[in-house]
């Protein structure tokens, strides 16, 4: 099925370039990514709180989401900078 969803451009660069990185299209990403969302909603793990089971003995691995963040930041940067040839 197709259909259509308003994104912020931001998260549309960042989305696109997460694929591109990882080697799938868009859409595969988009796709995987809504189905963690509903498995997480449909109660698939033990602990209730939409986190897996383990993440509670790794303090959730906070560390990775700040790590996330800055990678996601340079990518961000990246995007924004123009190149030479397209200032003229």
């Amino acid at each position: 099925m197709k259909t259509t969803i308003d994104l912020p451009d931001t998260m549309f660069r960042q989305a696109k370039a997460l694929a591109a990185a990882r080697g799938v299209t868009l859409r595969c990403f988009f796709t995987e990514a809504l189905e963690e969302q509903l498995r997480r909603c449909a109660g698939g793990n033990q602990a209730g709180n939409g986190r897996p089971p383990w993440m509670a003995g790794f303090g959730a691995l906070s560390d990775l989401a700040d790590e996330h963040r800055r990678v996601l930041g340079a990518i961000e940067e990246e995007f924004e900078r123009l190149a030479p040839e397209d200032l003229a």
